[in-house]
């Protein structure tokens, strides 16, 4: 089996091949946690792949949600990507610091605007790093360019939708978290949130799509095993979430891979039902039908 969009994952060995092509643009999109140091944006500065830029989800977000980097308007994503100097007709190429977590946040928000020219390092920086490839601390300043954006309502759901598919059932809800988060066995990291996952949610961590020495993703044949055996199936589109919207987006990355186009993103995701309210809850090991 064989990727659907190979396009959409570059090698280490391609990107330095390309490094000096100026319709080729490189993002740093690498995330910690609130009050985990040095932040991202250090790491970056201490040492990054030679050309890129420094691409901020939690910067790049809507500032007016008290929810941790929820998807800016397009104007604000367009302005942004206007500062970084990236035009609409640019190939972007997006990596993270840890291999496979937040670079798929990046390629997530790009196709949400409407940019489709957009992959991910295979490997990320640890390859790089691995391979003895170049890094620097220039920091580039690339001149703006025009940037329009067009924001595609169907990779994105909100608590309504979620809230709604419980009695309709017609999206399966695919959370990335850890099987103890997942089973509301130890506390949330993010501060205020109920321990539990959605009711009738299935559960795939997402480290399990990434090789754990190489940290590249697994092929096409094994992604669609870890798919199968979560229990997600070819009949309905597929919600993924996970704790605040980032590693939600590595399984969305896996199974557009495998040619998946029915997925969206829950963008709130446990950062928002997990919190106090009417939002219903589920705790244990969960059983599939």
């Amino acid at each position: 089996m064989s990727s659907t969009h190979p396009d959409s994952l570059v090698s280490t060995e391609w990107l330095a091949a390309h490094l000096g092509d100026a319709a080729v643009r490189i993002l740093d999109c690498s995330f910690k946690m609130p009050g985990v140091t040095p932040l991202a944006a250090d790491d970056y500065r201490a040492r990054h792949i030679p050309g890129a830029v420094f691409f901020d989800i939690d910067a790049i977000s809507d500032h007016a949600s008290p929810l941790p980097h929820m998807l800016p308007s397009e104007s604000e994503f367009a302005a942004a990507m206007e500062r970084l100097g990236i035009g609409n007709d640019d190939r972007v190429v997006i990596y993270d610091a840890a291999g496979l977590v937040s670079a798929a946040r990046g390629w997530w928000m790009l196709r949400a605007f409407g940019h489709t020219k957009v992959a991910i390092l295979d490997g990320g920086l640890p390859k790089w790093l691995a391979e003895g490839r170049p890094v620097t601390t220039e920091i580039p300043s690339p001149p703006p360019q025009p940037y329009t954006a067009h924001f595609n309502p169907a990779l994105v759901r909100d608590k309504a939708r979620i809230m709604a598919n419980l009695t309709a059932k017609t999206e399966q809800v695919l959370d990335a978290r850890t099987r103890d988060r997942f089973e509301g066995a130890t506390a949330e990291p993010w501060p205020g949130r109920r321990p539990g996952r959605i009711p009738d949610s299935l559960n795939l961590p997402y480290g399990l799509l990434t090789d754990p020495q190489l940290r590249t993703l697994l092929p096409a044949d094994q992604l669609q095993r870890q798919f199968d055996e979560a229990g997600v199936t070819a009949d309905k589109p597929v919600v993924t979430s996970c704790g605040s919207g980032v590693t939600a987006c590595v399984l969305a990355f896996g199974l557009y891979l495998i040619g998946r186009e029915d997925v969206a993103i829950y963008d709130g995701s446990w950062a928002e039902w997990g919190l106090p309210g009417a939002t219903p809850v589920a705790t244990g090991p969960a059983t599939r039908a």
